[in-house]
Formats: C-alpha cells, structure tokens, sequence
C-alpha cells in the first residue's frame, strides 16, 4: 500500500504509523486522514501485529486540522469563518480515523514527541495508552476559532479527565504542560524527548509478549464499559485474529 503523508511500519509484533507531513507540523489535511483511515484499516485485518504505535514526524506530534486557507493578514473573523468551513469535512474524516483508531484489536501507544493541538490532542485520546516527552505541549483551540470541539473529542475528554477538566481544557483554550496532561490522566508517562521513542517500544515490547486474545478482550470489554456505562456483551472466544 503506498501512503504519501503516513508511514507504516511493521518490523514483528510492533507496528509503527508515523504522522508525515512535517513541512506543515502533521496538521491533518484530507489526505493525511484518509492515508491515516487506510493504513488503519490495513492494521485492523493484520494478523502480524499485536502492538500500535502512532506518533508524530518531528518536531511535533500534531498541528491539528489544516486549514490551508487561513493566513497571517485575515482578520480573526475571516480566519473563523475559513475554519469553520473546514471542520465538516474534517470531522467526518477524523471520526472515521479514530475510530477505527479506538476500536482495533492490537493495543495501541501514544508517541507524543511534541505539541498536540485540537484534532491532534484528540488523536491521541483514540490510543490506549499516552507517553508524551517533557516538552510536549497540549491544547484545544477551537472555541477561540469560533467552532466547537467535535462530539467524539468531546467525548473522549469527558470520559477520559471527567466533567470539570473537560470544560477547563475545551472552554479554557489554554495550553498544558505534559506533566499537568498527566496529573489530569490524559497521559500515562512523561519523559526526556531522547528517550520517547525507546520508552514507547519498551512498553509495547511489555504488552506484545503477553497472551494475545486475553488482551484483546479485556480492551475491548474495557473500552465497552467505558462507552456504555455497562459490563459488555460477552464476546465470542474465537472472535479474535490470531497473532501467535
């Protein structure tokens, strides 16, 4: 599969998908989405992996949406109205993504090597697990772009920090350290930008040696109890690709 602004990468049981559009800080165009939406699709039937890890080409994780059409003489009028006109698109994009994201088998890391803004903040909350470097930067712009945070982002805030952090982070607008992400829980482990990427493959080497199917399961009835608020529907023992 030839992908132009993502790269993947499948060395095992650790699969590597890497956000590729530096020129442009990995802000998600269209195309980048739909590059995301098929290389996750590819994972999701790959009986080869077992572990997902999705980061950022440096020097950031992710810009959020593009909006190409924004510059620096707009007025902050125009700018509003120029973002909002992107954002249906890419919210039915970046829906697709990451669920796709949030649903597949393999349990997947966060590499966060820098900031994380709007859309790309959000990326993040879709994986199982964030480990961000010192440096990392987290903040949600929109609602001083004059448009509302998406409802899956929304959600996945809500979920994930609870009521109140959410309305700070979405409403407040203001930018967070890695280290407050991780004392509001929406990062799992924070260290030196040199040592993101062997930390995430060390914890991912950790998870891919455990038993496949079990940690399938129990991922996906987690992430069923924490949608619905109820145990999940006992799942079929056999529903899961084998990856031995």
């Amino acid at each position: 599969m030839k992908l132009e602004h993502v790269t993947l990468e499948r060395p095992g049981w650790i699969a590597t998908l890497t956000l590729n559009r530096p020129e442009r800080r990995n802000s998600l165009s269209d195309p980048l989405l739909l590059d995301l939406i098929a290389a996750l699709t590819e994972l999701r039937d790959d009986a080869s992996s077992r572990v997902v890890i999705l980061t950022g080409a440096d020097p950031v994780f992710s810009a959020g949406a593009d909006a190409p059409g924004i510059n620096a003489a707009m007025t902050a009028e125009e700018r509003r109205r120029v973002f909002g006109a992107r954002k249906t698109q890419f919210r039915r994009l970046f829906e697709r993504a990451t669920a796709l994201l949030e649903d597949l088998e393999q349990v997947t890391i966060a590499a966060v090597n820098g900031h994380a803004i709007g859309g790309g903040w959000g990326l993040t909350l879709a994986c199982d697990f964030r480990i961000a470097s010192a440096e990392a930067q987290f903040w949600i712009p929109e609602v001083d772009l004059g448009v509302p945070l998406g409802v899956v982002s929304t959600t996945r805030f809500v979920r994930l920090a609870g009521e109140a952090p959410a309305k700070e982070i979405i409403l407040g607008g203001r930018r967070y350290s890695a280290a407050e992400a991780k004392a509001m829980g929406l990062v799992h482990q924070v260290v030196p930008r040199a040592e993101l990427a062997g930390a995430a493959r060390e914890y991912a080497l950790l998870l891919a040696a455990k038993p496949y199917e079990p940690l399938a399961k129990v991922k996906a009835n987690i992430n069923a109890i924490a949608r619905a608020g109820n145990p999940p529907v006992p799942a079929q023992t056999d529903g899961f690709l084998s990856r031995d």
